[in-house]
């Protein structure tokens, strides 16, 4: 079975532009199938605050009204998917920037209002696995932008934690398929500690300990809970690491970043 990696990279990486240019440029060095998966929370959030719109985030999870939307989408959709693809372009990786709309890739709905009303926010449905593995057998990396849609005509601001695990779980049958979440930490940290030292192996059992320590907290948590929906899954392995490790942990390096296990 081909090998197929996964990274996703947030915000707090795309917003540091030697950081993004330094990850591009390993990535690009990535020989197996390869997709990648961007935030760009910061950077909207920023924008947003310039048109004088207040962001809101609950739990690590935008809130996205009517106005909000429109930014996310020419966002992550224009400014970030293109900016990637086109400094991929130069490092000669023929990559295609997608939303979950172009070529129906992932379709999802509007989220049901409980607790929390989320406004325009999407939960998957489905993945076009089919039109992704036709992308990677000819040779083009997806790039992918944290934008689903409802088939309606209606775009859905879709958490890129998520999107990330839905697509690799999707795609673990037809590939050995890892997936690797890049921020500007160097793992999960013991973060109640001077040190703070990395925690290189987490299961189920000590990711629930974790949080009840409250070491596991805030937007970490719906990745973690994402991430272990992968592993279940089929996805057969996941590590959260610094940007900078990606290659180590590619190459199979133990000692690098936070690996989850069941």
């Amino acid at each position: 079975m081909e090998k197929l990696i996964i990274t996703k990279i947030g915000g707090n990486v795309i917003d540091r532009h030697d950081m993004l240019d330094q990850f591009l440029i390993d990535f690009a060095q990535i020989r197996q199938n390869k997709i990648l998966v961007h935030g760009g929370g910061v950077i909207a959030s920023e924008i947003a605050q310039k048109l004088g719109i207040e962001p809101q985030i609950i739990e690590g999870r935008r809130l996205t009204d009517e106005q909000m939307l429109q930014v996310v989408v020419m966002v992550y959709g224009g400014l970030v998917n293109k900016t990637i693809v086109s400094k991929l372009q130069a490092l000669g990786i023929n990559s295609l920037g997608l939303s979950g709309a172009d070529a129906n890739i992932i379709e999802a709905r509007k989220r049901e209002v409980k607790e929390i009303d989320y406004g325009f926010a999407g939960d998957i449905e489905s993945v076009n696995t089919g039109r992704l593995i036709q992308f990677l057998s000819n040779g083009i990396t997806p790039v992918i932008a944290p934008l689903t849609h409802d088939r309606q005509g209606h775009m859905l601001n879709t958490n890129a934690d998520t999107i990330a695990a839905e697509i690799a779980t999707a795609l673990s049958p037809s590939f050995h398929t890892t997936l690797i979440y890049c921020f500007d930490k160097a793992g999960l940290l013991m973060t109640d500690t001077e040190s703070d030292t990395i925690i290189e192996k987490v299961s189920w059992d000590k990711y629930h300990q974790l949080k009840s320590e409250g070491i596991v907290s805030q937007g970490m948590i719906p990745k973690m809970d994402t991430a272990f929906a992968a592993l279940r899954g089929g996805v057969k392995k996941i590590n959260i690491c610094h940007a900078s490790s990606l290659l180590a942990v590619v190459k199979g390096n133990p000692k690098v970043g936070t690996e989850l296990s069941l």
